[in-house]
């Protein structure tokens, strides 16, 4: 966490964060070598002295030897058949994923895993007004990706794909276009949560959620999506998990970790379904290292990311209405403060102004927990409703003070 940054508490985000979708790969992998075992015979120590030819006996010796070698082979073959048999029926080894698409019992083809998933595959198209610091803010379009993950109508995406959106219209698989508002997001995972506003609408599918945990470099995967326009949509790439936990920088110097994959991820991908053999998703595809000299190294958020957080996307984001600063342990000790969270501003007609708070108060317990970090009040506040009232204690001019502020939603 930058100790530079000041956090707007409804964005999840670094108020003074550089372009969100520029990110920097730093790449700290281990390299293996690989050596095959070699094998070296025993050389026995052999006489140039030439030896007596025996003619007695030569034909008793070589037919005792044919007979010790059809045992021996007898014996052998036996063993063989026996371990192989033994361990096909009692030792057989199941992967938590199969690594190809097949026709086996435990894998889809790809073919099969993108019908599974393909249904509940949805272009999001967006409209807003982008401000280029400075310049005339100026409105824009744009689509991407997302797929639906209940029948209530929730869609995942990633937040670059609706940010600044002021209109966000859903094309399901079935041609089907239908109104979605934003519901919440997390700009620092690039996640963001939609739905779908008329509750009438009857989804044509819902994706199954896999276990990225599972899933090993060299599986194979597929990526479905719309990349560039309309035109393309129910686009599927397919490719092999190329490395998992890789740890990117973003801009705003939070790192997140990603799976690596060389399915090919294009401008409007974002979004869309990393699906595994299993037809399971496994991933939301949000971006590729963009460069002449460089080809199939695209990225995605791991799902099991998303999966702790989904009961909370799938809240409306509660507004306190103030921008903070954390006083980490090396600021508190050079600012001579507690460590908390410094108000630096508070928002008119805001919970936090209707309540009390001031900018200059520091925060030292939220909900009657001991907080001293941005997320530790995040994770506080995503387990609130709408309406419900929590006690903030700030110190203010070196005096302890509690203020009661009642949560609202962000329009």
């Amino acid at each position: 966490m930058n100790e530079d940054n000041i956090y707007d508490v409804e964005n999840y985000e670094s108020v003074n964060k550089g372009d969100n979708e520029e990110f920097e790969e730093s790449f700290s992998e281990e390299h293996k070598t690989f050596e095959s075992d070699s094998y070296v015979h025993p050389i026995n120590n052999i006489s140039d002295k030439p030896k007596k030819k025996k003619r007695k006996g030569t034909f008793k010796i070589i037919a005792l030897a044919l007979i010790a070698g059809l045992i021996g082979g007898a014996i052998g073959s036996g063993s063989v058949y026996y371990l192989t048999k033994n361990n096909q029926s009692g030792n057989r080894v199941i992967t938590a994923n199969p690594q190809t698409f097949s026709t086996d019992s435990e894998a889809l083809t790809a073919s099969e895993a993108f019908d599974k998933v393909a249904p509940a595959v949805v272009i999001v198209s967006v409209s807003g007004v982008i401000d280029y610091s400075g310049i005339i803010p100026q409105e824009t379009e744009g689509i991407g990706s997302g797929f639906i993950i209940n029948e209530e109508g929730y869609i995942l995406t990633n937040y670059h794909v609706i940010e600044g959106a002021k209109e966000v219209t859903v094309t399901l698989s079935d041609g089907n276009e239908v109104k979605a508002k934003v519901v919440n997001y997390d700009s620092n995972r690039d996640v963001a949560m939609l739905k779908i506003s008329d509750d009438t609408v009857k989804v044509p599918a819902v994706a199954e959620l896999g276990d990225s945990d599972a899933l090993k470099p060299g599986e194979q995967v597929i990526a479905i999506g719309t990349p560039l326009s309309k035109e393309f949509n129910q686009t599927v790439t397919s490719g092999i998990v190329s490395a998992v936990n890789r740890n990117v920088e973003t801009s705003s110097g939070q790192q997140v970790n990603l799976i690596q994959t060389d399915a090919a991820i294009n401008p409007g991908n974002s979004g869309g379904p990393l699906v595994n053999t299993k037809g399971e998703v496994v991933g939301i595809n949000n971006m590729k290292i963009a460069s002449d000299s460089v080809e199939g190294i695209g990225f995605s958020i791991p799902i099991n990311e998303i999966k702790d957080r989904i009961e909370a996307l799938s809240k409306p984001i509660l507004n306190l209405g103030i921008s903070i600063r954390e006083i980490t342990s090396d600021l508190s000790k050079q600012l001579k403060l507690e460590e908390g969270l410094y108000i630096v501003e508070v928002t008119e007609f805001s919970p936090a102004e209707k309540a009390g708070l001031k900018g200059g108060d520091l925060i030292v317990k939220f909900d009657g927990k001991r907080i001293k970090t941005f997320e530790e009040l995040k994770e506080i506040r995503d387990t609130k409703e709408e309406g419900d009232v929590v006690s903030v204690e700030v110190i203010r001019n070196g005096e302890t003070k509690t203020f009661n502020v009642q949560l609202e939603a962000k329009e």
